[in-house]
């Protein structure tokens, strides 16, 4: 929408002589997400923030719960609101198919945040990805290692042979992902284990609220009192704060080990507790990197095609000890951030190619050596 204003203010100015008029609006890009507010997502907010302030780009946020009408509705949202760029976190991928209608119709770039279109699961809305000029691409995590990283950590390290599982929303491709992830990780350890095997149940979902989250694992538990782990599988932060609250009114805590994806903002004090395990995370990045390709498609530096689009990978860091969270936190919470402003402003200078290679490699150790100097 904005470019064809832009587009009609040029052609003014040729034909008219307005010397006044300005061409150089700000790039404005929208971010459609479950929520600006929850634990993770307002990690997510505080460095799309310190982006937008580096790179002089002005944003606009919808929250829409994860709920597929308001999912859908954001895009035609920010797309009105003069967006030249959108960066979402769909839940399931068919979602997909009217976003990238609306982008495409409204000349508006789209990529997608802790989230893929698979190919197999969701071949149309692939396609239509492919050939869509304005569908930019999409950064995740590999959920499938993430999941089965995890329960090999419960298995080996902690002891665990009975997991509890708790989704947020059935059919979330994320939630699939690391699903498929924690059944390969339990095959693993039985092959391996033939006379030690691992029981993973069947998910119950706790949707996005710490109140949804604690009565599921209530249910989980009192339907299975012998389990000796639960996994929460994400959802953004609060559903494991209910589930973690959950266990401690059953006096369980210590005795079931909690693993999760989306760091906890005290997680140092729950490892210390016994409240959590383990726990996957670091990723409030990765919206960061979608917001770069979004912002150099629309300056023209990154080219789109209609043959394919931008498969960028973000690594997950795994903590399972205080000692471990120590080094994550100097680095990442608080007021700190893995990029300072000008760190920001070279990266929004790379080729896609060396972007997606800075992505790949960030890390603790990372950061560590870029600001220890």
């Amino acid at each position: 929408m904005k470019k064809k204003f832009v587009a009609l203010l040029l052609v003014l100015s040729m034909t008219f002589g307005f010397a006044s008029v300005s061409m150089a609006a700000p790039i404005k890009i929208g971010i459609s997400i479950w929520s600006s507010t929850d634990t993770l997502g307002s990690e997510c907010k505080r460095m799309i923030d310190a982006a937008a302030k580096a790179l002089g780009v002005e944003t606009q946020w919808v929250d829409q719960a994860h709920i597929s009408e308001q999912v859908t509705s954001s895009a035609e949202t920010l797309a009105l609101a003069g967006c030249d760029g959108i960066i979402i976190c769909n839940s399931a991928s068919a979602e997909m198919g009217s976003v990238i209608k609306t982008c495409d119709e409204n000349e508006v770039y789209v990529a997608q945040f802790f989230r893929v279109i698979d190919k197999n699961a969701n071949p149309d809305e692939y396609s239509q990805a492919c050939k869509s000029k304005y569908y930019v691409g999409a950064v995740h995590e590999s959920e499938f290692d993430n999941g089965k990283t995890l329960v090999l950590i419960l298995a080996s390290q902690k002891g665990c042979r009975k997991i509890g599982l708790e989704g947020w929303e059935p059919g979330d491709a994320t939630f699939l992902g690391r699903w498929a992830g924690y059944k390969a990780g339990v095959e693993a350890w039985n092959e391996a284990h033939p006379n030690d095997k691992v029981v993973l149940l069947d998910p119950q979902y706790g949707r996005t609220t710490t109140d949804t989250g604690r009565a599921t694992a209530e249910a989980i538990i009192d339907a299975n009192p012998d389990i000796d782990a639960l996994i929460v599988a994400g959802g953004g932060g609060d559903t494991l704060l209910g589930a973690i609250a959950a266990i401690e009114a059953k006096g369980l805590t210590g005795k079931i080990a909690v693993v999760s994806t989306d760091f906890l903002p005290d997680l140092d004090a729950k490892l210390k507790s016994g409240a959590m395990a383990a726990e996957s995370g670091g990723h409030y990045a990765d919206p960061f990197f979608a917001f770069l390709m979004v912002y150099n498609t629309v300056r023209g530096k990154y080219e789109t095609s209609t043959e394919g689009f931008h498969d960028m990978v973000f690594p997950y860091m795994y903590v399972a000890s205080p000692e471990d969270y120590e080094k994550y936190a100097k680095y990442f919470t608080g007021n700190a951030l893995p990029y300072d402003e000008k760190e920001i402003q070279a990266l929004a200078e790379l080729s896609y190619e060396d972007l997606a290679a800075a992505c790949a490699k960030l890390s603790v150790e990372d950061v560590v050596s870029r600001h220890s100097k």
